[in-house]
């Protein structure tokens, strides 16, 4: 039953995450104006504006200028519907309901992260930093919950660990800045779980950033010296370590 509801609650999340990767990284308020058509700036009705039917109802068109609408819109909604869900089965098949909360908190943020890295090559520090103290006290008050206080201190090490692993590699000019100040907040919510959790996550982006630059290669999209943004890899390691790391 949680599962259906944290979908549920992931379509709504999802349909706010495509303003914040919209709007945020060109300092737009997220609130005002309310959704429009990108194309005519025409305001998206509310019965239009249900995740994922909604795009679907419209047939991918707006429903004033009848210009397409990405489906990237529906995409991203039910998307973090299903990373949701997942994570609710996961957490609770881990009898670690109380912190749900902490990694739908990171799943958002990673899931805005991710996108803005794909098309901006960028991570904001308007998303990054302020979920420090959000992820300490939701996983501070999930320890409390549980009343066992040594994976909140995992964290810790996990999450200091880790970001001085990627400040070395800064150093050597192999990583960017969001993806230093991204690799304290993977430490911390991998090293909750479990080290092996940590240890799969942090070094499976590195896999994952890897065998995409193969891809890349070997369909003559670019070559060795093309730039990938890496927060994505990042991310979607620590996802999937989360989701199945003992």
């Amino acid at each position: 039953m949680v599962e259906f509801f944290a979908l549920l609650f992931g379509l709504a999340i999802g349909s706010f995450l495509n303003v914040v990767v919209h709007r945020l990284p060109r300092r737009l308020s997220l609130s005002s104006p309310p959704s429009q058509c990108p194309r005519c700036g025409t305001p998206i009705l509310t019965r239009h504006n249900v995740p994922v039917l909604g795009w679907i109802v419209l047939r991918g068109r707006c429903a004033a200028c009848k210009e397409p609408i990405s489906v990237r819109y529906p995409l991203v909604e039910a998307g973090t519907g299903l990373v949701f869900a997942a994570l609710a089965w996961r957490l609770d098949d881990l009898g670690l309901l109380s912190a749900l909360p902490a990694y739908l908190w990171f799943a958002s943020t990673g899931i805005a992260l991710a996108l803005i890295d794909l098309e901006l090559r960028k991570l904001p520090n308007r998303i990054i930093l302020p979920s420090y103290p959000i992820l300490a006290v939701l996983l501070t008050a999930s320890a409390a919950w549980e009343h066992v206080w040594w994976p909140l201190a995992r964290a810790g090490i996990g999450a200091v660990a880790l970001l001085g692993f990627f400040v070395l590699l800064s150093l050597t000019g192999g990583m960017g800045g969001g993806d230093v100040k991204l690799a304290g907040l993977l430490g911390g919510v991998l090293a909750y779980l479990s080290w092996w959790t940590l240890v799969i996550g942090a070094f499976g982006g590195f896999l994952l950033g890897a065998v995409v630059g193969v891809v890349v290669m070997a369909t003559g999209r670019g070559g060795r010296k093309t730039a990938l943004p890496f927060g994505p890899f990042m991310i979607a390691a620590a996802l999937l370590a989360v989701l199945v790391a003992g």
